[in-house]
Order: C-alpha cells, then sequence, then structure tokens
C-alpha cells in the first residue's frame, strides 16, 4: 500500500456476544479503522462462528468498514448476501476458489474490495497470475479456524515475498495480517511490509480494549541502529 499509517482491524469473533452492542461501540470508539469479521461453516474450517444475520446486526451499529473474511467452501454462493449484510470488503480463501479471477471480478462487481487469505502452508507465489486483480491479501499467520492461537514466526517471510511480487504490479496491495497478532509482533509486522493487523482475543480479553488497539495503533518500527 502507501507509507500511511497501518490499519487496525479487532476481530469480533473475539467479542462478548452476549455484550455485541457494547463492543460494536468500543470499536467505533477506539482508533481502529475496520471491524474484521469471520464467517466460517464448519467445513472450510473446524469451527462454526456466525452467519449473516449476527453480521447484519454488526453492520446497523458500526459507523466503521466491515472487514469481512469468508473461512467457507463455495464463497461465490455468498458473495451477493455478503455485500448485502454490509461488508466493505469480501477476502475468500484460495484454498476454497477453484475459479479464483472469477470469484475476484465478482466481488468488485459488488462494489467491494476484493481480497485472498492464504492458509500458512500456501506460498505467495500463487498468487503470481492474479496479483494485479487483488485488492487485499490477508496471510494467517496461525491455522484458521479458532481464535488465540501462536503466532507462526514464517509470517514475516510471507509478507517480504508478497511485497516484492505486488512490486510494479499492484503496489496499493494491502497486506493484511491475521492471527496471533499482540504487541510483541506488531512493530515487525509493520517493519516487514504489513498495512493491516488483525486482532482479535489480544483486543477483547485486555483489560482496556480501547488502550490496547491505541497501542496496536502507534506501534512502529524502531529506528535504525546507526
Amino acid at each position: 500500500m502507501s507509507n500511511n499509517k497501518h490499519l487496525i482491524a479487532p476481530s469480533i469473533l473475539a467479542a462478548d456476544f452476549a455484550n455485541l452492542s457494547s463492543d460494536i461501540k468500543m470499536v467505533n470508539d477506539s482508533e481502529a479503522d475496520w471491524f474484521h469479521i469471520d464467517i466460517m461453516d464448519g467445513v472450510f474450517v473446524p469451527n462454526i462462528s456466525f452467519g449473516f444475520p449476527v453480521m447484519q446486526a454488526i453492520a446497523k451499529h458500526a459507523v466503521k468498514p466491515l472487514d469481512v473474511h469468508l473461512m467457507i467452501v463455495d464463497p461465490d454462493r455468498y458473495l451477493k448476501v455478503c455485500k448485502d449484510s454490509g461488508a466493505a470488503n469480501i477476502t475468500v480463501h484460495y484454498e476454497a476458489c477453484p475459479h479464483l479471477h472469477r470469484t475476484l471480478s465478482a466481488i468488485k462487481e459488488l462494489g467491494c474490495r476484493a481480497g485472498v487469505a492464504l492458509n500458512p502452508h500456501t506460498p505467495v507465489q500463487l498468487l503470481k497470475d492474479v496479483i494485479q486483480d487483488i485488492d487485499l491479501v490477508c496471510i494467517m499467520s496461525v491455522n484458521p479456524g479458532f481464535g488465540g492461537q501462536k503466532f507462526i514466526q514464517n509470517t514475516y517471510t510471507k509478507i517480504k515475498e508478497l511485497r516484492q511480487l505486488a512490486a510494479g504490479v499492484n503496489d496499493n496491495l494491502i497486506i493484511e495480517v491475521d492471527g496471533g497478532v499482540t504487541l510483541d509482533n506488531a512493530a515487525q509486522l509493520v517493519k516487514a511490509g504489513a498495512d493491516a493487523l488483525v486482532a482479535g482475543s489480544f483486543v477483547f480479553s485486555a483489560l482496556s480494549p480501547i488502550n490496547t488497539i491505541k497501542e496496536l495503533k502507534m506501534v512502529d518500527y524502531p529506528p535504525q541502529m546507526a
């Protein structure tokens, strides 16, 4: 992307579903940029999150864009309902899309940013032929399906490889990192080239989620040593 400040996208999967409106208000009032919404089907990933009715309820109260991550098989069937439920960004998994170019085109025709998520084992080079058609790449830094997992160190290498792949072809590409993001690795992720950081349990289990978001937003890479 550009050298603008990186984006923070709290993952609603980690919110308190019994007090969702207060958590939505917290994100609205915070320095966060997006709401990250994980839709899981129990097939593509071994977990079920929530569906479009809950997403519609979130959209009704959210004042920031919904960054929707479809962890589902056959996402093409749900692109329109996803858009109609309030999505600004729709991210599909490379591993779930046999006709990825067509899927990306369909997302853009709906007026949404088109994103592709890569599981930890999926090489970024597989995006070479469609990199110019992607608005956002979400690098999974944990195996998708559950919150609170340990961060995978190879993520830094993948961010750098992706930035090189996009160089001169898609310099506006947003690189998002999802999974295990904390204050321990946020600065290093931004330094590697990440533009957007998804944080779930680290934000919502904090004593002060609003301050934690502010701290994630403020991280910058350490000054170069002389």
